[in-house]
């Protein structure tokens, strides 16, 4: 393997292989090369053992992305024996070998999200019927809890008035009570059941450190706190531990990153070795001038400075619009002038919004100007109901004590088990402390359950215990699933919906998509297993919609739609970010709240960041709000770009209107910065 193609510190920090590592990679620095070829260095040059190597990252795009590097580098075989994954893979891994430590099966299932809400929504009609609160805020509440360790014993105390937060302080306890009865884990346990299963049992965590010498985290800036005791715990022996990020791209702190993870890491792990990576491999000095001088304004954080061996670029441009008709009308001008002048593709072009909010006025300006466009994001294959019908039929079958998706077959399609009778059956569950399925099987004897009734119940055991043998028989996992959802009748009982046929069709295609993804999984893994089939769905990235169509989107020649927080780790020749104003960047959230905005510079540098030849930024003097034009004010961010990198671009096709409208952007950011504006 050749080291030729490194530059000085990206070949130091590939070479200084033992003691703990802080590897500061600046955004387009070329991290994921420097990764790969450490990891390469480690098996090929210092002839490690490959399965002593462990590369975390956190979605699979990145995790298969990265295998695929360190395979065209030291071959197929030993890259098969590296352990790449995401933390919630790995996690799993080990849970799937030690969880009976816990008092766990090893054929747990996995929760997420919808079935987590029915579950809390279960527990909290239970607890007080006339809540009124939403199953999603509960679930935010015990989500952010297990992301910083805190069981529920360790929960709260509660502020006064905090009504979400004194239903949680009742509902986590039994929501960890019914996932344990169900055998059933959340994403979120994954991890802290981990943690907890190391910190319990030292002799399993000595194992897995005596295997892994050598980890490596990837994006380590979004690791939350129970990611963090997790690598802490499995670097303890050996100290080879290596972590590569960027503070400055630290933008998810609402769902538990801890930017202080990557701030205080010599602290952490002492004599650690930093080694920054600075040299920027993607956009134009301009870009990077602008970037650097925003982000600047930071106080906490790790002094570093974007530059690049190629040329200056085109200034940014700053477009000052009407209202936001006329801003997605600014948008397509420049789209369209790009394409006639510079022969550049749709898919060049990307729009970063802050809010999804903003995505509607371009997706109708889009359409009207015939303009082909993706949208990253919406609804994943795996969230619809169809395919969650199809997926809890097969997620019973594995583990029989998964009573909520057995509640969710039970009647559907329907087979003429109402809900007082499924009533009967929990309550007769609850009181025998016997598991739901079991009292299915002897329903016939239960006072109360009418023979019809008592007939489809006997007819949907039959149905069930047919086809897990069926699965354990090794007959083929595809044909098997295919056999399955025929007998289960999920096809006839769509189309008995009054949809359009158009629909109607798609949900039915949705569904045989299942038997196709079986299929594909069948084909490629040595030992395939229904279970090893569900942890994969299971583990799909919840922002990547299906497995690839994130990249599909991509590939496609579409002006891509998507949020600043979606497009980290892209980049595109223009980029455009519109409502660069109060209230969109910074969030209004963080102004009203009194929060500190520096995460939100953080994701205006990240925006900037993802364009390589031009950027263009875009605000308006007026919005719609409940029907009112209200006035708008400039984004602070905009102030701190310096003057000589931008420059104001007219609205295409237009004049600005006579009177205030007149007034230069030098003025108003001078005035803007005047008043105090950081």
């Amino acid at each position: 393997m050749s080291l030729q193609s490194l530059n000085q510190p990206q070949l130091e920090a590939v070479l200084h292989t033992e003691g703990p590592l802080l590897l500061l990679a600046g955004a387009g620095s070329g991290k994921t090369k420097v990764i790969t070829h450490r990891v390469a260095h480690l098996v090929g040059e210092k002839r490690v053992n490959p399965e002593q190597v462990l590369a975390v990252t956190f979605t699979n795009k990145a995790a298969r992305e990265m295998q695929a590097r360190v395979a065209a580098l030291v071959g197929s075989n030993k890259a098969a024996l590296i352990q790449v994954s995401t933390f919630h893979s790995l996690c799993s891994r080990i849970l799937r070998a030690d969880i009976e430590n816990l008092g766990y099966k090893r054929n747990f299932s996995i929760y997420g999200a919808s079935d987590q809400q029915r579950l809390i929504k279960t527990i909290m009609d239970q607890l007080s019927p006339e809540h009124g609160l939403k199953a999603d805020s509960i679930l935010w509440k015990i989500s952010d809890a297990k992301n910083r360790l805190l069981s529920p014993e360790k929960f709260g105390p509660i502020m006064k008035g905090d009504v979400i937060g004194e239903m949680t302080q009742k509902v986590y306890p039994e929501y960890q009570k019914s996932l344990k009865s169900y055998n059933a884990v959340d994403f979120d346990d994954l991890i802290m059941l981990t943690v907890r299963l190391f910190n319990e049992h030292p002799d399993v965590l000595a194992r897995y450190q005596e295997r892994f010498r050598y980890i490596m985290v990837d994006e380590y800036q979004d690791t939350n706190a129970a990611q963090f005791s997790l690598m802490r715990a499995l670097s303890g022996k050996w100290g080879n531990f290596c972590v590569v990020g960027d503070d400055d791209q630290s933008i998810y702190g609402w769902r538990g990153a801890d930017p202080g993870n990557i701030l205080d890491f010599e602290r952490h792990f002492p004599g650690a070795r930093t080694i920054k990576m600075e040299q920027n491999y993607r956009s134009t000095s301009n870009i990077l001038n602008a970037a650097n001088t925003v982000i600047k304004h930071n106080v906490k954080r790790k002094d570093k400075v974007l530059w690049t061996a190629g040329n200056s670029g085109e200034p940014l441009g700053v477009v000052r619009c009407i209202d936001a008709e006329d801003e997605a009308r600014a948008v397509i001008d420049r789209i369209h002038y790009d394409i006639r002048s510079k022969q550049m593709a749709y898919r060049d072009h990307a729009i970063l919004v802050r809010t999804n909010a903003q995505t509607m006025v371009f997706e109708q300006e889009l359409r009207f100007a015939d303009i082909p466009y993706v949208l990253i994001g919406g609804q994943q294959f795996f969230d619809r109901k169809e395919v969650k019908d199809a997926i809890a039929y097969l997620r019973f079958i594995v583990n029989p004590y998964d009573e909520v998706n057995l509640l969710r077959i039970l009647n559907y399609p329907r087979r003429g088990i109402g809900r007082t009778s499924a009533d009967l059956l929990i309550r007769t569950s609850i009181a025998s402390k016997d598991p739901l399925w079991q009292v299915i099987r002897r329903a016939r004897s239960i006072t109360g359950i009418s023979a019809k009734v008592a007939d489809a119940l006997d007819k949907f055991v039959r149905l069930i215990e047919e086809h897990k043998g069926w699965f354990r028989g090794g007959s083929g996992l595809a044909r098997t699933a295919r056999e399955l959802l025929e007998a289960v009748g999920l096809e006839a009982e769509l189309r008995r919906d009054r949809d359009p046929r158009e629909k109607i069709e798609r949900r039915i295609e949705n569904v045989q998509e299942i038997v196709n993804a079986i299929a594909t999984y069948e084909g490629r893994e040595a030992k395939p297993s229904l279970t090893g089939f569900l942890e994969k769905v299971a583990l799909l990235d919840r922002d990547e919609p299906g497995s690839d169509s994130k990249e599909k989107k991509l590939a496609k020649d579409a002006v891509v739609l998507m949020s600043l927080h979606s497009s980290k780790g892209l980049e595109f020749p223009h980029v455009f970010m519109p409502g660069f104003e109060e209230g969109f960047l910074p969030h209004k959230k963080s102004v009203s709240e009194n929060v500190d905005v520096d995460e939100e510079r953080r994701l205006c540098y990240v925006g900037i960041t993802r364009a390589r030849e031009k950027l263009t930024i875009l605000h308006a003097d007026a919005r719609m709000k409940y029907g009112k034009a209200e006035p708008r004010e400039l984004s602070r961010f905009l102030a701190e770009i310096p003057e000589e990198v931008r420059q104001e671009e007219a609205r295409a096709g237009s004049h600005l209107a006579e009177g205030n409208e007149n007034a230069s952007l030098s003025d108003m950011l001078a005035k803007l910065m005047g008043e105090g504006a950081e």
